[in-house]
């Protein structure tokens, strides 16, 4: 298990390395460099000189390419260009909505899909399985801005269950310890915050859970009818063994795999959903401060960190969904 670990480590700093070099040389084949896309309309040969030399241009690439690894090392991307703070301290103002809401959304996915595609694979060709399959389908297809503004419109404005946008009522705001203001409202004790908070997240987290919980459902059923049909299953059942202990631990365990790989998949592709649903439901995440640094002044220095941040929250996803192949699947360990 320890070498999994490790090897997997390895890889991590690897793409990293490799990532960080990718987006090193993006920012310099911007047309006209990164200090005519700063200064945009105002640039003067002598605004662009002075800011070639404020920003070390004017050195050696490999000067250049060792500063930028050691600012991306301590979390120093600079200034944003529409407000002038700290790149790290604009994005950790959003990231915690952004990761609130996706953690609902893929417990939503989770906790659904795999129950209900186990069921339709145990029942297949049956009324429930092809109902599943058509639910499904619908769930894949209809995009998530549509099927926001339709729920948004459905119960929030006629039957009004839910709040219409936003993360917290205003007035319960005052709990603010970490950004996550579900574990906010624990932590300070205020529970009419927290339960609050949860209200406001039901709504875009279902929203947010509908393509990966209807990928999941598909994988499950699929993955699930491939592991009825082994040879192992059938001997188990001719053993004699109990139907709660072929299910538990011969046909779900091992058809778990694909299902985890998909898992991790569609975590990481929460992140792009997320800035849909975030401006259906004003969530004011990173899908908004996305947007928000693309049509507001090309903040460069906000979308190269949200680039790297969103590469290492898929690179660490997809390490959690390795190291649990080595404990659902122990001949991984010794591979």
């Amino acid at each position: 298990m320890v070498r999994v670990i490790l090897r997997r480590l390895i890889q991590l700093v690897v793409t990293l390395i490799a990532l960080t070099t990718l987006v090193f040389f993006w920012l310099r084949s911007l047309p006209g460099g990164p200090v005519d896309a700063l200064l945009g309309e105002r640039a003067t040969p002598q605004t662009r000189e002075l800011l070639t030399r404020a920003l070390g241009y004017d050195q050696p690439i490999w000067t250049q390419y060792g500063r930028f690894v050691k600012n991306v090392v301590t979390g120093n991307f600079g200034n944003s260009i529409r407000t002038g703070e700290p790149v790290m301290d604009v994005i950790s103002r959003s990231f915690p909505a952004t990761i609130e809401l996706a953690v609902a959304a893929i417990i939503i996915a989770i906790g659904l899909g795999i129950p209900l595609g186990y069921i339709a694979a145990r029942y297949r060709g049956r009324m429930l399985d092809n109902a599943t399959i058509i639910v499904t389908l619908i769930g894949i297809s209809i995009p998530i801005f549509f099927l926001g503004y339709l729920l948004k419109d459905l119960l929030t404005q006629n039957i009004h269950i839910f709040p219409p946008s936003g993360r917290i009522t205003t007035g319960m705001d005052n709990t603010d310890v970490t950004g996550f203001f579900v574990l906010d409202g624990l932590l300070t004790r205020e529970f009419d915050a927290t339960a609050d908070a949860l209200w406001h997240l039901v709504l875009p987290a279902i929203t947010l859970a509908t393509i990966p919980l209807a990928i999941i459902i598909r994988i499950t059923r699929a993955s699930v009818l491939d592991v009825l049909d082994e040879d192992y299953i059938r001997t188990a059942d001719a053993k004699g063994l109990r139907n709660t202990t072929i299910r538990k631990r011969h046909v779900l365990r091992n058809a778990l795999l694909p299902v985890v790989t998909t898992i991790g998949l569609q975590t990481g592709a929460l992140l792009a959903g997320a800035v849909l649903t975030e401006k259906v439901y004003n969530w004011g995440g990173l899908g908004t401060l996305i947007t928000d640094s693309i049509s507001g002044g090309r903040d460069y220095p906000v979308l190269q960190a949200l680039i790297l941040l969103a590469a290492v929250v898929f690179i660490v996803v997809n390490l959690l969904v390795d190291l649990s192949y080595a404990v659902i699947d122990p001949r991984v360990r010794v591979q």
